[in-house]
Order: C-alpha cells, then structure tokens, then sequence
C-alpha cells in the first residue's frame, strides 16, 4: 500500500453544525470527517497522490498510524481509491417480473368541479384526452381494480390504495363501496389495505368527513395558499374563486378527523411564490399538520411558468424553512414543512435510486376505464399503457419501460452528484417539457443540486445537534 498512488473519487463535500461531512456517489452514504480524513482528501484535490508522500505531507499534524487508518477509511468507503482504476460501473438491474405492487392511485372519475388555469389534466399542457375515458369508473372496473391490485401485492401485507380523480368525491359512493370491498377482500387475502385520497376541498360535506374519520382515510387537500393567493388560478366553472367555499369545510374536516395527519399541496406559480406566507396561512390559520410545495407542471411558454429567478427564488425561501425545521427537529418539535422531511427520510435511508419514483414499478395509476397505467397523472394515456386490471399487466412492455428508463441511460445524469436522490426526475414533467418520459428534467437539474445541497446541511447539523430525531426515520 505504502507505493500505491491514490485519488479522490466520486463525492460530495458539505459542512454542517461545525463539522465536514462528504455524501459519496453512487453509494449515497454520508460520512462524516474527521480532522485526519478531511486532511487527506484536502491534499488529493490537488490531483493523485502516493500514500508514502501523503504520510510525509501530514507528517508534522498527524502520526503515521493515523493517516493511514484514515486512508484504509476512506478507501472503505470508496471515497478514494487508486489512480486510474475505472469509475464504478452502473449497474443495470431491472427488477423482476414478481416485483409487487405497493400502491394504486384508482382514478374513479374524469370530470372535475374547478376549471384551475395550470390544472396538467384538463389544462394547457394536459396529454390525455379526457373525453375518450368514462367520466365516472363504474363498480364493476372498481371491483376488478382492488383484485387487481390484491393479485399484484405478492407477499406485502399492507397495500395502499389512493383515490384520485378529477375531484374524487364527485364519485363518493364508488368510494364508499370500493372501501368496504377492499377492506373484506383483503383480509380474505390476509392482506391491509391503507386508504387515502387527494381532493380539492369544495364537497367535504358533513356525511363525507364523518365517513373519511370512521374509516382512518388519509386526506391531501390540494390548495394553494390564502385567498388572493389561491383564488388566482383554483376556480370555479365560472369563474370564482374556491377559497370561500374551501376553508371553513377543511377546518371541519381537520376537527373531526384526527387519526391520521392532514396536509395540503402547493402549486407554485410565477404569480404566487411567497412560500413563507403560504405556510404559515396554511399551518397557523387554516390548520393543516403539514405542507408540501411543488412547482407548476408546465411548458415554459405560459405565463404562469417558473423562470430561473422563480426558481431561485423558490430555493432561497425553502432553504430558510428547512433551516426552521431543523431548529424545531432539535427540539424535538413538529414542523409541518413536508419537502425537507420526505429528503431527509430518503438520505438517512441511504436511497440511491434506478428510476425516480415507482410509477410504472411499485405504483400504477388505474384509469376510469380499468387501463393500468404509469401512474395517474397518465391515466388514460394509451401511450403510458402498461395493461389493463382485467388482463394485469404487459409484463414484456413493464420491462421494456423500465430497461429505456434506468438512470444508466441517462448520460446527462450519469457525472451529477445528487442522482441518487433524483434519477433524472418526473416523468410526467419530462412529457410536459420535452415530449418524452424518457429525458431527465434538465431545466431544474442545478434547482435539485442546490436543494440536495441543503437537505445534506439538514441532515448533518441534525446528526451532530440531535441524532435520536433521526429515529423518526427508521420505521
């Protein structure tokens, strides 16, 4: 070892809470430096470096026993390695054809009660042609739909099924006996089925909260923010804004409701991107446990489209609340800002992702018609067709996807540090932007790094301030 010349591998260094950390690539572990390795790797960002000359250069800070344990370290972690040895290769494991289904988002209708101006279905930028499918899925496709789903759960015990739409309680009766039938189906099957459902607000009736608080049913509440903000874009079929109509339901709904936590989600547009007053609106005022922000799926040539200053100015306003959050996390305390948890769960869990989330593999999308797709935001796509719920799934086309979609085919992502974490991102989004599921979402690459960045800075000072809060994660 003493002749052997050494250089720095793939990695990325953040400080946090007064120490030095690096998050290694592809392995997506983060570890932390001490003043022996921070040392080392400083000397081999000048180029390569032989250990002999390395132990001479540290000689006058540190013993030789312990640069060259923190040489054996950092090889172990494969944070350095020997000069000119190939990067590691990617590898290409496209997951079994028995791989089990975790989660299915039933769109139960297609039809909606709002007109919202950015909405990705029924918008500008939507893919699908809503008038082809059935406006409402019919009990016998709702039927064949959780045996579906049953039949592809493999060996998991727990299932989630998530009704969405359109506005989903356009369709509250199929909701009702769909739940009672997955529920008897399942444990017929040994198997629990989780329940949630995305919904605009404007039908939580009376009948409707009691019903969602009886049966645990997890609620998001898409909205966007206080009444002139929300009421810009979240209209009414004429026009009006929802926000009146909205707020005094969900804070029934938040009242009655208690077994499981009630969050919203965010669009953020060119128009309203004062995140600090949204949340706050959104938390303090309204109720809600937490709140999740994503910016507008859209082509870049409407108005309401995110421009580099909107993004930077989004990143700017997410990094003080993840900072916020961390100060709470030391404490011990809640904070309901759902972006910088969701990224730090996935960073103590070590997640180094193929694909950038589980459509088309561990989630599907079911149209109104019973097509199984890539997830819902390509329910009825006939392009994004993996199967149908009577027939299961195209196993040929399933592996087909999953093969052209892997990150080892994404050259653009294959010298970017945070890809573990994204993988290339959305591709619902990719569709939008560049007429393809396949591209990795170049236009916010530098956007994902910079958020990682922070997230990293979280994780660490959490790490350092407070680990036992990361038990939170370990479920």
């Amino acid at each position: 070892m003493s002749t052997l010349e050494l250089e720095a591998r793939e990695f990325h260094p953040f400080d946090a809470a007064g120490s030095s950390f690096i998050y290694l690539v592809p392995s997506a572990a983060v570890f932390r430096l001490d003043e022996t390795t921070e040392a080392i790797l400083d000397h081999l960002s000048a180029g390569p470096r032989p250990v002999d000359e390395l132990c001479r250069s540290l000689a006058g800070r540190f013993a030789e026993e312990e640069v060259r344990s923190g040489i054996y370290d950092l090889m172990e972690t494969r944070a350095i390695g020997p000069r000119g040895a190939p990067p590691e290769a990617m590898p290409v494991e496209v997951p079994s054809e028995d791989f089990p289904l975790t989660t299915m988002v039933l769109n139960v209708t297609a039809k909606c009660n709002l007109s919202c101006t950015y909405c990705y279905e029924y918008g500008e930028d939507q893919i699908v042609d809503q008038t082809s499918m059935p406006r409402y899925m019919d009990e016998k496709t709702a039927r064949e739909s959780v045996d579906f789903m049953l039949d592809q759960a493999g060996d998991h015990e727990v299932v989630n099924l998530t009704f969405f739409g359109g506005e989903t309680l356009l369709n509250f009766k199929l909701l009702q006996s769909t739940l009672e039938y997955a529920n008897r189906r399942g444990a017929e099957e040994g198997k629990r089925v989780r329940f949630s459902l995305t919904t605009n607000g404007t039908l939580l009736k009376p009948e409707v909260i009691e019903w969602l608080a009886d049966n645990d049913v997890g609620v998001t509440i898409s909205m966007d923010g206080p009444k002139d903000v929300n009421d810009q874009f979240r209209v009414l079929n004429n026009g009006m804004g929802s926000y009146e109509m909205i707020v005094p339901k969900v804070k029934k709904l938040l009242e009655r409701h208690t077994t499981r936590p009630i969050g919203a989600r965010v669009t953020l547009t060119q128009q309203n991107l004062d995140v600090h007053r949204i949340y706050r609106h959104l938390t303090e005022e309204v109720g809600f446990w937490e709140v999740g922000f994503a910016p507008v799926t859209t082509s870049s040539c409407h108005s309401y489209a995110l421009d580099e200053a909107s993004y930077q100015s989004m990143l700017e306003q997410f990094r003080e609340l993840a900072f916020d959050w961390l100060e709470h996390a030391v404490q011990g305390r809640h904070h309901g800002f759902s972006n910088v948890r969701e990224s730090i769960e996935e960073i103590h869990k070590g997640f180094s992702k193929a694909y950038p989330c589980g459509a088309g593999l561990g989630l599907v999308g079911v149209a109104t018609d019973g097509d199984v797709n890539l997830c819902h935001r390509f329910a009825g796509s006939k392009d994004h067709q993996l199967g149908t719920v009577r027939d299961g799934i195209d196993r040929s086309k399933q592996a087909k996807f999953l093969e052209e979609h892997h990150i080892a085919y994404k050259p653009d992502c294959h010298s970017c540090w945070a890809r573990p974490l994204c993988s290339g991102g959305c591709y619902h989004e990719a569709q939008t932007r560049y007429g393809t599921t396949s591209a990795p979402n170049l236009h916010y690459c530098d956007w994902i790094r910079s958020w990682t960045h922070t997230c990293l800075e979280v994780y660490g000072a959490l790490a350092e301030r407070n680990p036992s809060y990361l038990q939170h994660f370990e479920a």
